[in-house]
């Protein structure tokens, strides 16, 4: 299972949009795109950093590449 993660930018922390928890388990995602796709040039387009947080479910994209990801220890969660 993924452990969670708190997240920043610069020093604004990021909390759900949802339900403002601030617990997320993050993974990269690619962002598509139809023209990419057709011409199978899709390892091309460009990523972006995927939360999801730990108590609702909630997916946040983020394309800010300034994102700071911090472990969370075990008794913090």
């Amino acid at each position: 299972m993924a452990k969670p993660v708190r997240a920043a930018i610069g020093d604004q922390w990021i909390t759900c949009m949802y339900c403002k928890g601030d617990l997320f388990r993050d993974r990269k995602v690619k962002l598509n795109s139809t023209g990419a796709e057709f011409m199978n040039l899709a390892w091309a387009n460009e990523s972006a950093t995927g939360l999801i947080c730990w108590h609702c479910g909630y997916v946040h994209l983020f394309a800010n590449p300034e994102i700071d990801l911090y472990k969370v220890k075990k008794g913090e969660f």
